[in-house]
């Protein structure tokens, strides 16, 4: 088993990653250089300055770190699993209806391990002060934020999210690159902290912008857990809260305000 890098590994392995910084990268030039997003901004400038506990200089640390580990396990699963791709082994292309269907299996699991992982986070005082907080130190999300976590919670409750819904779909390695590159921008999307209308990942998904920003607020860390896609375990698990974006009353964007008899103290 040789451990130099084939075409579709590299593509598994740095898809995602490619992905994260530009699309992430979009969102920061139009809130940063335009003003084509404020009128849709969940947060001002001013909250992002003052409810965040960790700089931007930080983020950019943590993420990279984390995805350096990421990058590390995901060509470990690869190469453990035989799955590389090469040229010698690569089988023909599946049935549209073969990949779906192993997509959706991917969806399925990567979204029950992160709301498992991601409550038993927060359900634990050690394991929440730890290793969790490090990611509510965004309490104003914004894109590039969207990875940010203490290592050993990024590896526990995505990397290894994802090695599962990979070995459990049998994807292949090509349909992976595309599965995790979606659930990367799907993921950024979620953090990006504005809610425009016309996003088409909002009308597909209840899973939002929105809805995570319940997550963050103050009061709000035990509710709305589910990440990336779907609400469902949220809903039957009784975790769910319910919550109206409204139009700020100084005209200055939006606000999600998450209804009284929903929020946990």
């Amino acid at each position: 088993m040789g451990w130099f890098l084939d075409g579709e590994e590299l593509v598994v392995t740095l898809a995602p990653l490619a992905v994260y910084w530009v699309y992430s990268g979009f969102y920061e030039v139009l809130l940063r250089r335009t003003t084509v997003l404020d009128k849709y901004r969940l947060h001002s400038t001013r909250e992002e300055e003052t409810k965040n506990i960790a700089s931007r200089t930080d983020v950019v640390k943590g993420v990279l770190l984390q995805q350096a580990i990421q990058a590390a396990i995901s060509v470990a699963v690869l190469k453990l699993t035989g799955d590389g791709g090469g040229a010698t082994t690569r089988s023909p292309p599946e049935p549209l209806l073969v990949v779906a269907a192993r997509i959706g299996v991917a969806m399925v699991v990567l979204d029950a391990w992160q709301y498992f992982m991601h409550r038993l986070m927060h359900s634990s005082t050690y394991m929440y002060r730890r290793f969790h907080s490090w990611h509510h130190r965004v309490a104003a999300p914004y894109a590039f934020a969207a990875q940010y976590s203490h290592p050993v919670d990024g590896v526990l409750t995505e990397t290894l999210s994802g090695a599962a819904a990979y070995l459990a779909s049998g994807m292949s390695p090509r349909a992976a690159a595309a599965f995790f590159a979606f659930a990367t921008v799907k993921g950024v999307d979620d953090h990006c902290g504005v809610a425009p209308p016309w996003n088409p990942l909002h009308a597909a998904f209840a899973n939002n912008t929105a809805y995570h920003d319940v997550h963050h607020q103050r009061g709000g860390g035990r509710r709305n857990f589910s990440q990336p896609f779907f609400v469902v375990w949220d809903r039957l698990l009784g975790t769910h809260a319910a919550y109206d974006v409204r139009r700020r009353r100084d005209g200055g964007g939006l606000e999600v305000k998450v209804f009284k008899d929903q929020m946990l103290h």
